[in-house]
């Protein structure tokens, strides 16, 4: 079983299995990669799109990919494209692409940010509807973001702005909400 397909399978049962599944099932993938913890991140990623869901008008038609952007730099590499490779998701194939600004509307519905962007803030409220904004820190929400990947007691979890989220559009699955560090409304 290669180890994409192994990342796939992890459950949301509760944030312990999760983070812990994660870990596990990366390291040995991730084994020539200098910072393991970016697969346990692009898990996560791939894991949101499969508990949200997004306005039709997120995407251009029924038929468009559903997209994973990367604005800034890409601290993923391979590991995100060789886990999200063949993925459908809602009828929506996905695909991973790499953008130095901001997105257009319809083409991102999940879009992570470089924290290291000036203008962060700036950039995340110009955003159009349907797109689901993830980064690295606790700084994250308070510039107006939706959801921030930590590192808490040396392992990756991730703190929710609910209010910034339906403001986009975007609704999140409440397995998803049961398993975050915390929960901002």
């Amino acid at each position: 079983m290669g180890c994409a397909h192994q990342l796939r399978r992890i459950d949301w049962a509760g944030p312990c299995v999760l983070a812990l599944a994660a870990l596990l099932l990366t390291l040995p993938c991730l084994a020539a990669e200098q910072a393991p913890e970016y697969g346990v991140k692009a898990a996560f990623l791939l894991n949101f799109t499969k508990f949200a869901d997004w306005p039709p008008a997120a995407f251009a038609d029924g038929q468009a990919p559903m997209q994973i952007c990367l604005l800034g730099k890409d601290p993923f590499g391979r590991v995100l494209d060789d886990l999200v490779q063949g993925e459908i998701v809602r009828g929506h194939q996905l695909t991973v692409r790499r953008i130095t600004q901001p997105p257009p509307p319809q083409t991102c519905q999940v879009l992570f940010i470089d924290p290291a962007m000036k203008e962060l803030r700036k950039i995340v409220e110009g955003l159009p509807q349907g797109v689901l904004t993830i980064s690295e820190g606790d700084g994250f929400l308070h510039n107006g973001g939706m959801i921030a990947l930590v590192i808490d007691n040396r392992r990756v979890r991730f703190d929710i702005d609910v209010a910034a989220v339906e403001k986009a559009g975007v609704k999140l699955s409440s397995q998803v909400l049961s398993v975050a560090r915390s929960v901002t409304k």
